[in-house]
C-alpha cells in the first residue's frame, strides 16, 4: 500500500494544520539549498519566481527558447476559482464536490479539497501582477460557465487565458533572474534522474544547440514537464511535449499512476489528413453560446444552414437538460462519437459535428460574440476557411490532456524522495475525468502555494548532505544517457521516426482511444511490443548527436512513448470498469454511461518499472470517501 501521507483532521482544516505544523527552513538556510525545476510553463515558471522569492537558488531548465513559449499559452477557456462573484451560490465546497464528481470519484479528496481552498488566491495573485482578466462593467472580473458545473466560476482573458496567465508568473521569475535568485538554461532537455542514497540529487540534461551533456546537482528536483498526450501522434499538444522527464523518472523507481487515463476534449478542429502533426483545440468556453448539434437523418449532406430546426438534434440538450451543451468533457466526447457511429456526423469524412452560434449572435448581437471569442473565431476561419460567424463550426474529439501521471503524496512528492512532480506531469487532482479551466488552477496551485510549503518540510527534515557534479553517480547516469542516444544512431534503418510515430499514433487511438475493450487492448499490446521491436532495428535516424538533431529528439522521446504506450494498455486492461474518460464498453449503463465498480476498483493504480520487458508491478493505493457520496455520475 502507498503512503498519501494526507493530514489527520477534517477535510476542511487539512491544509491549514499542514501548514501550521510542517517544519520550516530559515530564511538564512534556504540560501544554501538549490532546487532543479525542470519546465518552464505555469506549474514550473511559478514554482521557480516563488522559491527564489523565498531565497532559494533555482535553476531553471527550459526545452524552448523562452519559457513563454512553454505549451501552457495554448490553454484558451480560463481558471477556476471560489470567488462567487456572480452570486450564484459557488462555494469551496462545490468546487471540490464537482471536481471529485467531474473526475467520476476517482480523485483523493484531501488533495482536490486543498486545490479548492488555494483557487481564490490564484486570482489574487494573478491581478497583482497584472493579468488583464475580462472585467464586467461594474468592474468586477468578469466570469463564465464550463462543463461539469451549474455555476460560473471560470475565469478569462478572451481566449488566451493560458497565454496572459503564463507571461505573470514568467514576469515574475524574470525578476528573480535579474536577482540572481533564477538561473534559466534555455534549449535543454532532461534525459536522466541521479538518484543518490535513495534522493533526488541532480538530472542529466542535453543541450539541443550543442549536443553536450551536462550534469546539474540540487537538493531536489522538482518535475514540472507537462502530460503524455503527444503518445497519440494527434493531439492539441505542442509537438515538443513529451514523456521523457517523467518516463525516465519512472524507470529510476519513481511510480507511474492512473496511465490509462486520458482525456479527450470534444471541442477540436476535425483531423483534415495525413499530412498533420497536430491537432487545434477550440476552447470549452464556445459551449456557453454555442449549440452542438447533427442531422437527424443519417447520411444528410445538406449545408448547415439548410438544415431546419425540425431537422436537427440537439442531442447533449436532449440527453442531458440539466447541463445541457456544458456536460464534462467525456461525457460530450462520447456522445460526439456516438453521433458519427450512427452516421450522422458531418462534413466531408463525417467525423464531426456542428457547434453552431446562430443563436447567440441573433441574442446578443455579433459584437457581443465577438468580444468574448473574437480571437478564437479568427483563429478557426485562418485554419478552415470557413467563417463562424455566417456557418457552423465543425468540431470532433482529440486528445487533449492527461490525467494519469507520475505518483505523489499529498506533499506532491513521487517515490523516489527529493523527486517532486507539479501540474500536469502528475496524477493527483482529476481523477478520471479533468473539468474544463482546472489545468490552469492546478498548474498555479502547486506553483504558488503548495510547493512553497512542501519542499520546506522535506528540506528540513531531510537536510541532504552536499553533492556535486563530481560524484560517480552523475558520471554513471551520464554514461547510461550517451549510450541510449548511441544507440538509437547506430540503428540505420529504413524508417523514419516520425513513420514510426504515426504508426504507433493509430494504435493508440484505435485501442486504447474513446473507447476500449479486452479484445482490442490485448491486441494493442501485443501490436505495440512488434512495432517497439521493429523500432530498435528499422529506424532511420540522420545526423550526429554532438549538434542540433531534432531527428534524435524525437527519436528518444518515441522510444519512450513506445513503452507508455504499452503501460496504458495494461493499465486500461486491468481496470475492469468505466470511469471518466476510461471507457470500457463492456461496463457501461443501459443508456450508454460509464458504470464504476467502486467495490474492485476505488483506488489509484501505480506502476513500478521492472524493466524493458518485464511486465510492470501494481501498487495500490485505495481512495477513501469520507465527505462524499459514491453515486452513479449524472447530468441529466
Amino acid at each position: 500500500m502507498l503512503d498519501s501521507r494526507i493530514p489527520a483532521g477534517s477535510l476542511s482544516d487539512k491544509w491549514t494544520q499542514f501548514q501550521e505544523h510542517s517544519p520550516l527552513v530559515s530564511p538564512n538556510n534556504k540560501r544554501k539549498h538549490t532546487v532543479l525545476v525542470v519546465g518552464t510553463g505555469l506549474a514550473g515558471a511559478s514554482a521557480a519566481a516563488t522559491l527564489a522569492e523565498q531565497g532559494y537558488h533555482v535553476k531553471s531548465f527550459c526545452i524552448q527558447d523562452s519559457p513563454r513559449r512553454a505549451h501552457s499559452i495554448a490553454a484558451q477557456g480560463g481558471i477556476n476559482a471560489t470567488k462567487n462573484y456572480p452570486n450564484d451560490g459557488d462555494s469551496v465546497w462545490r468546487l471540490f464536490y464537482d471536481t471529485i464528481k467531474g473526475g467520476d470519484y476517482r480523485s483523493r479528496e484531501a488533495n482536490v479539497h486543498r486545490l479548492a481552498e488555494i483557487s481564490s488566491h490564484i486570482i489574487d495573485q494573478c491581478v497583482a501582477q497584472g493579468v488583464p482578466f475580462a472585467r464586467e462593467y461594474s468592474g468586477l472580473l468578469a466570469n463564465r460557465s464550463f462543463g461539469g458545473a451549474l455555476v460560473s466560476r471560470t475565469f478569462y482573458a478572451r481566449g488566451q487565458t493560458g497565454q496572459q496567465l503564463l507571461l505573470g508568473a514568467y514576469s515574475a521569475m524574470m525578476r528573480q533572474v535579474q536577482a540572481g535568485q533564477v538561473e534559466i538554461l534555455a534549449r535543454r532537455e532532461m534525459l536522466d534522474l541521479v538518484v543518490i542514497d535513495g534522493q533526488a540529487r541532480g538530472i542529466i540534461a542535453r543541450n539541443l544547440v550543442t549536443g553536450e551533456l551536462e550534469r546539474h546537482s540540487g537538493d531536489a528536483v522538482l518535475l514540472c514537464t507537462g502530460g503524455y498526450g503527444n503518445v497519440y501522434y494527434l493531439s492539441t499538444n505542442a509537438k515538443n511535449s513529451n514523456v521523457t522527464a517523467a518516463w525516465r523518472c519512472h524507470k529510476r523507481g519513481a511510480y507511474f499512476a492512473n496511465p490509462c487515463y486520458t482525456q479527450i476534449h470534444p471541442t477540436c478542429i476535425p483531423v483534415s489528413g495525413d499530412y498533420q502533426s497536430k491537432l487545434t483545440l477550440m476552447s470549452e468556453g464556445l459551449r456557453n453560446d454555442g449549440r452542438v448539434w447533427v442531422p437527424k437523418e443519417p447520411g444528410d449532406r445538406r449545408s448547415p444552414n439548410e438544415i431546419p430546426d425540425c431537422d436537427r438534434d440537439y442531442y447533449l440538450e436532449r440527453r442531458y437538460p440539466a447541463f445541457g451543451n456544458l456536460v464534462p468533457r467525456d461525457v460530450a466526447s462520447r456522445n460526439a462519437k456516438a453521433m458519427t457511429d450512427e452516421g450522422r456526423g458531418v462534413g466531408e469524412t463525417g467525423l464531426s459535428v456542428y457547434l453552431d452560434f446562430r443563436d447567440a449572435i441573433a441574442e446578443q448581437g455579433q459584437e457581443a460574440i465577438a468580444a468574448k471569442y473574437g480571437n478564437l473565431f479568427d483563429m478557426y476561419q485562418r485554419i478552415t476557411g470557413d467563417d463562424p460567424y455566417q456557418v457552423p463550426m465543425r468540431i470532433y474529439p482529440a486528445v487533449h490532456y492527461t490525467m494519469g501521471g507520475l505518483w505523489v503524496d499529498y506533499h506532491l512528492m513521487s517515490t523516489i524522495p527529493g523527486l517532486f512532480v507539479l501540474g500536469e506531469a502528475n496524477f493527483s487532482d482529476h481523477g478520471a475525468n479533468r473539468l474544463g479551466a482546472s489545468a490552469l488552477m492546478q498548474g498555479l496551485a502547486d506553483g504558488y502555494f503548495v510547493i512553497p510549503q512542501t519542499l520546506g518540510a522535506y528540506l528540513a527534515t531531510q537536510k541532504p548532505e552536499p553533492v556535486t557534479p563530481d560524484h560517480a553517480a552523475f558520471a554513471e547516469v551520464e554514461d547510461a544517457a550517451r549510450h541510449h542516444i548511441e544507440q538509437l544512431l547506430q540503428i540505420r534503418g529504413d524508417k523514419t521516426v516520425m513513420t514510426f510515430h504515426r504508426e504507433l499514433g493509430r494504435l493508440v487511438w484505435d485501442y486504447v482511444g474513446m473507447a476500449r475493450d479486452q479484445a482490442g487492448l490485448e491486441t494493442a499490446i501485443a501490436r505495440i511490443q512488434d512495432l517497439r521491436e521493429e523500432f530498435w532495428h528499422n529506424l532511420k535516424l540522420p545526423g550526429t548527436a554532438n549538434t542540433l538533431n531534432k531527428n534524435l529528439e524525437f527519436a528518444g522521446r518515441v522510444a519512450d512513448f513506445m513503452e507508455l504506450a504499452e503501460l496504458m494498455a495494461r493499465d486500461a486492461l486491468h481496470r475492469e470498469e468505466s470511469c471518466g474518460g476510461h471507457f470500457r464498453e463492456e461496463h457501461q449503463t443501459a443508456d450508454g454511461e460509464a458504470k464504476r465498480d467502486d467495490d474492485h476498483f476505488a483506488y489509484v493504480a501505480a506502476w513500478a518499472y521492472q524493466g524493458r520487458d518485464r511486465t510492470p508491478t501494481l501498487h495500490r493505493e485505495d481512495l477513501n470517501f469520507e465527505n462524499v457520496q459514491l453515486t452513479q455520475r449524472s447530468y441529466k
